[in-house]
């Protein structure tokens, strides 16, 4: 997390662009994106420069030619504003543009990229900004990146909205993901899901006490097979492969694909986790669907399709955490009780949690529920583990400031110990319902149709009682009313 002077720095970058007139915040995002995968670029090649100068030899597969020199950012930011510019407009952002699969999944999606700072002056500013941002330090790298990011503050396209950071982080500890997992959120949006695994995984150690990532091909397979990506939307890919980059992960699987088009249907049974939070956009045109989702469900509901997607993309013994419309808990249609069949009847639904409506707000008021699931495809599901979330440590009204109320540590714990025979009591915050109540109650997985409530008695005195009160207080008014006609 950044504080004080690093975020005053980031805070007055953002504001330079804004009174330049790039105001949109996705658009701001962009180009400070592009400018710090330029600079990223030059880090690299310094850092193989000076292995050379301690060593000997020679650069292996240098990134800049001989002629290419004045494309580095070590070069350019000493130039005047004006041949600063056109170095930067010319040839360094083609330059990148023009990297193709050599450069990953970041230069890949900068092909359609559009280079937005036209006025020399604002670049100049800009690169003399960033150059004073210290980002040796990788976390550094990645939590700057967050807190632009957290700026986006309206609502996106086609239903989308931002996950909030701390909400990600609990869903990553509540799956624990090993240094094996191949993980996929077909939503990706900013990379939010991928980055919180990869931070988790690079803090855990084996028994010995050593960091897992250490061992044997672990990090051969973290850099290059582990996280994957969908999203459809351009802007969103090229944020998300910087956001990816910038916390060390060098080549993540990062693909433009609508995951429920007919276009993108063979892509099955690839991923042992699923870490997501879909659009919930309502209803997408059904003859776009690919066929092999509404075989499972036959709607056009994009909650519904990303159900059936997410087990389509499982391994058998994947594991899932996502998040959906508080509806599909207890939706009465056809295709609502039919998917939540399905992950009673065909695989194991492992837990639900309530989470309360303010969790996307200023985004939105939405009731919002986190399943579990395990893919399985010949059941599984003994009972159900349900957790009532009432508070994520932050005000449940538009502005989201920090208070003490929190129920994630707790949901935590109680998800790591969790003990069918003891999580009985449905008046506690969790409890496990059995797999016959949830098919009694027609598949409902909301939380208040199993929630018990303790109703304390109240004993409230007799009416006389009450009326005497009342004309005893009327007395007293009434003797104040002449006491002060009196002084009149």
């Amino acid at each position: 997390m950044i504080t004080g002077e690093l975020k005053s720095k980031v805070d007055k970058l953002w504001t330079t662009f804004w009174s330049n007139g790039v105001s949109n915040s996705l658009s701001v995002i962009e180009q400070i994106s592009y400018l710090l995968f330029i600079k990223r670029l030059d880090d690299l090649e310094l850092t193989k420069e000076k292995a050379v100068k301690r060593f000997g030899g020679k650069v292996k597969d240098p990134t800049f030619s001989p002629e290419q020199q004045d494309l580095r950012w070590s070069q350019f930011k000493n130039q005047n504003a004006e041949q600063m510019l056109k170095i930067v407009r010319d040839k360094a952002f083609p330059f990148i543009k023009e990297m193709g699969t050599a450069g990953g999944a970041y230069a890949v999606h900068m092909k359609d990229a559009t280079f937005l700072i036209a006025n020399a002056s604002l670049l100049a500013n800009v690169v003399e900004q960033i150059e004073g941002i210290p980002m040796e330090d990788r976390d550094t790298k990645g939590d700057l990146y967050e807190y632009m990011l957290s700026k986006l503050t309206e609502a996106g396209r086609n239903g989308q909205f931002r996950t909030p950071r701390h909400i990600i982080k609990m869903m990553v500890e509540l799956m624990a993901p090993t240094a094996r997992e191949v993980v996929c959120d077909p939503a990706c949006g900013t990379g939010g899901f991928l980055v919180a695994v990869a931070e988790y995984l690079k803090q855990q150690q084996d028994s010995e006490g050593n960091l897992v990532l250490n061992g044997q091909g672990n990090r051969a397979h973290f850099d290059s097979e582990m996280f994957h990506g969908f999203d459809f939307d351009p802007t969103m890919l090229r944020i998300g492969s910087m956001n990816m980059m910038l916390h060390g992960i060098e080549d993540p699987k990062i693909e433009a694909r609508d995951s429920l088009s007919e276009d993108h249907a063979g892509v099955n049974e690839e991923f042992t986790l699923i870490l997501a939070n879909p659009p919930f956009k309502g209803s997408v045109d059904k003859e776009g669907i690919a066929t092999n989702l509404t075989k499972v469900i036959d709607t056009a509901k994009t909650e519904l399709l990303f159900g059936a997607l997410f087990l389509r993309l499982l391994k058998k013994g994947g594991r899932a955490a996502i998040i959906v419309p508080d509806g599909m808990m207890f939706g009465s249609s056809n295709a609502h009780r039919k998917l939540r069949e399905i992950l009673v009847e065909e695989h194991k639904l492992d837990g639900v949690i309530s989470m309360p409506s303010g969790v996307f707000k200023p985004y939105a008021g939405v009731s919002t529920a986190i399943l579990m699931f395990t893919k399985t495809g010949a059941g599984g599901t003994d009972a159900v583990w349900f957790y009532d979330m009432q508070a994520d440590g932050l005000s449940l009204d538009d502005k989201r400031q920090p208070v003490a109320a929190n129920d994630i540590p707790d949901l935590v714990q109680r998800w790591q110990h969790r003990d069918l025979l003891k999580d009985v009591d449905r008046s506690e915050k969790a409890f496990f319902v059995t797999k016959e109540s949830i098919v009694e109650n027609g598949y409902d997985l909301s939380i208040n149709r199993y929630k018990e409530v303790e109703y304390a008695e109240v004993v409230y005195e007799s009416p006389m009682v009450i009326l005497g009160k009342l004309k005893a207080i009327e007395d007293e008014i009434r003797s104040d009313l002449d006491e002060l006609e009196g002084m009149l």
